[in-house]
């Protein structure tokens, strides 16, 4: 019959090995800690520091002054208003606008070379183009989804 292996764990001291991996950290992590210490130089440097220690001094009339805008019927119409734009801004498709950066850079180049404003008659020649119609499209869709909502 097989007879069983006697196995004590050694007991492990956390106050120990935390003091072990913190003397172990500046050989461990030295390009991070000078990051860290460039960064606290800069922010003092810049007043960053005051300005964070002011803010948590200053903590409790701070969320007093917020507190009492937040309760204004302006600033929830505003809370409102930029939730839905968030919203909106989400059904836009990112390609679609980096589509559009780009065609609208364009245009603002082309348009910065004319020396004249266009005569009627090549304004009108751009409104036959397919994409300025689908354009246009677009714009007055979006015109009447406004008049909708203003009623």
């Amino acid at each position: 019959m097989a007879n069983p292996i006697a196995f004590t764990p050694e007991s492990v001291d956390p106050k120990l090995e935390l003091q072990r991996r913190l003397a172990a950290a500046p050989n461990d992590h030295a390009e991070a800690l000078l990051v860290a210490y460039e960064l606290l130089d800069e922010s003092h440097r810049q007043g960053i520091l005051d300005a964070l220690h002011g803010a948590i001094g200053a903590r409790d009339t701070i969320f007093a002054v917020l507190a009492g805008y937040s309760a204004q019927p302006l600033s929830v119409n505003v809370l409102r208003n930029l939730i839905a734009l968030g919203k909106l801004l989400g059904t836009v498709d990112p390609e679609s606008i980096a589509s559009f950066t780009k065609e609208a850079a364009a245009a603002a180049e082309n348009h910065a070379r004319e020396s004249q404003p266009p005569s009627l008659w090549q304004l009108f020649k751009r409104m036959r183009r397919r994409d300025t119609r689908r354009g246009l499209s677009l714009l007055t869709s979006m015109m009447g989804a406004l008049g909708r909502a203003a009623r």
